[in-house]
């Protein structure tokens, strides 16, 4: 069996430590280490913590400080994973068979695109549109998507690349999709607690249907990728049996992770680490939001509604792919085309991050500032 290339993670395991300024990146800043270890006693737990083999569903106290987050969810409900990536991973292995096919938004991570092709039957999908003001979900796209044979229901919420998170009504309509045929409805919310506008969290789609699997994990809105932190949230029978399929393969999460996101989960902590998720990207927005501004001839934008990115349009004669080669080759800067969310190559967008160090955020967009105006002189 043959798994389709992950253009997306090949291409930013292959450039983005070689680029000058990589713009690719969807988190922010990663948080230190003393910003979670506090005080003596915590330097001391640090000190203290045991590179052992820990709890293989992670810890119970960890598993109860996540289950926090889903208002009524409980420790039972959680298993740890290493990343969301591995939530993801392990969710389609365990619920997908042959025959099975996924319906899976887009533009979107294209992680679950290839799950859905490896180990089910085929990924079929349905799409946010921009109706002139936001980017809202395509109600009769989703129809035509969710079929007989659709086992999983999948969407990113908030989403990646568009940073749009949908509306109580949206949420519904997905709800009522996935019940019409009985399917799994696996909600990736990894960006939920970025929210770049309003101080509230975006809502969950916990409790709103029985057959449902939230993924998540550590790396984007708490800004700790490298503890390498997943989980998986609903009914505890199904969160068993994903668990299961671990024993296969990575056995546990790390110790380090284990101990690290203990602490972060911790109610208090939590608001306190989005907190300071929120407010990068409300200080760090109108660094790109002003370059948008100085190039609104030639590119369009909606501001995200979560998230460090922005989903930028262009009006200028270069495919996407084209468009990311150039400007690496040229300009040293990384950047993510249209073609990597599972929208055509003729769509021209392009995903940039805006999270990380803001200096090299606005040499970069100077960079590309100065290639899309060349483009536009040639042409």
């Amino acid at each position: 069996m043959r798994i389709d290339p992950f253009l997306m993670e090949r291409y930013q395991s292959l450039y983005e430590n070689v680029v000058s300024y990589n713009l690719s990146e969807s988190g922010v800043s990663p948080m230190r280490v003393e910003e979670l270890v506090e005080g003596e006693a915590g330097r001391d737990a640090l000190m203290n913590a045991k590179l052992g083999y820990p709890w293989g569903n992670g810890s119970p106290q960890l598993r109860a400080n996540i289950a926090k987050f889903y208002p009524g969810a409980k420790a039972e409900n959680i298993t740890v994973m290493n990343g969301g990536s591995e939530a993801n991973y392990t969710t389609f292995i365990g619920l997908l068979k042959k025959g099975d096919r996924a319906a899976i938004q887009v533009p979107n991570y294209m992680q679950t695109w290839g799950l859905g092709r490896f180990f089910g039957s085929g990924s079929d999908t349905f799409r946010l549109v921009h109706d002139g003001k936001r980017w809202a979900l395509d109600i009769d796209s989703l129809k035509k998507a969710v079929t007989r044979k659709t086992k999983i229901v999948l969407v990113t919420n908030p989403n990646n690349p568009t940073g749009a998170v949908l509306t109580q009504e949206e949420m519904d309509a997905v709800i009522e999709a996935a019940s019409r045929v009985n399917a799994w409805l696996v909600v990736d919310e990894i960006y939920r607690g970025a929210e770049l506008g309003s101080k509230k969290t975006s809502p969950t789609f916990w409790g709103r249907y029985e057959k449902l699997l939230i993924t998540s994990g550590l790396s984007k809105a708490f800004g700790m990728p490298g503890a390498r932190i997943g989980w998986v949230a609903g009914p505890p029978k199904k969160v068993d049996k994903l668990w299961a399929y671990r024993d296969y393969t990575t056995l546990t999460p790390s110790a380090m992770g284990d101990f690290f996101a203990t602490i972060a989960m911790e109610p208090k902590r939590r608001e306190q680490t989005l907190a300071r998720t929120k407010g990068i990207v409300r200080k760090q927005w109108p660094i790109l939001e002003q370059w948008l501004k100085a190039h609104e001839d030639i590119l369009t934008w909606t501001p995200p509604d979560a998230g460090a990115i922005a989903y930028v349009g262009y009006r200028l004669p270069i495919k996407p792919s084209k468009l990311f080669e150039r400007l690496r080759e040229e300009k040293s800067v990384l950047i993510n085309g249209a073609d990597h969310y599972g929208m055509s190559d003729k769509a021209k967008y392009f995903r940039v991050g805006f999270g990380y160090d803001p200096e090299t955020l606005a040499e970069g967009l100077s960079f590309v500032g100065e290639f899309l105006r060349s483009v536009q002189k040639a042409k």
